[in-house]
């Protein structure tokens, strides 16, 4: 699985991978390598190209003795499993939305902690984010698990895609916490 923060040019601001299976590192590596220097087209919210994050999954399989490479623009185990036209919704920074991206929350410890929050999320078929809730913290207890509904929370979403229509969905996104500097 891998996110891309995509600037209003499709140029990738930044990227990464994360979830991948044992023995996957050189597709891992590939992926980040091919990033790079990929270019995406826009989000575009109210006909302006926007600032979005992108959530896309990578699968790579030997099926009848055949390579099977799959690029998914979602990260939703069922539609991966079924291999669906299936767009997962992009939060977008600007215009009306209050999504300013991520911001590592005070921990109160002093070891920099990577904190990983799994996040529910219920959005509407124009992108309006109607339901939020944390399904897992990691490390519990400092304070990750609110950063997150706090990032998220008044966030508008380019709205998920299903065979290119817009749709409301439930989806499940990580949200990866790494400390400054």
């Amino acid at each position: 699985m891998f996110t891309c923060l995509v600037a209003p040019t499709g140029d990738i601001v930044s990227s990464a991978a994360y979830r991948g299976t044992v023995g996957s590192e050189l597709l891992e590596k590939e992926l980040l390598k091919r990033l790079a220097t990929t270019k995406f087209i826009p989000a575009i919210h109210n006909h302006q190209p926007v600032i979005a994050v992108f959530y896309g999954t990578v699968t790579f399989a030997v099926v009848n003795g055949k390579p099977r490479l799959r690029i998914f623009a979602n990260q939703q185990m069922d539609e991966l499993k079924k291999e669906s036209d299936f767009i997962d919704p992009q939060p977008y920074v600007g215009q009306d939305s209050k999504f300013t991206g991520v911001h590592y929350p005070e921990t109160g410890t002093t070891v920099a902690l990577t904190g990983v929050v799994e996040l529910a999320l219920n959005v509407d078929a124009r992108g309006n984010l109607k339901n939020i809730q944390v399904i897992t913290e990691e490390p519990p207890l400092l304070g990750f698990g609110e950063a997150a509904i706090e990032d998220f929370r008044g966030a508008k979403f380019i709205p998920a895609f299903r065979n290119g229509q817009p749709v409301e969905c439930n989806v499940k996104i990580p949200v990866y916490y790494k400390p400054p500097g």
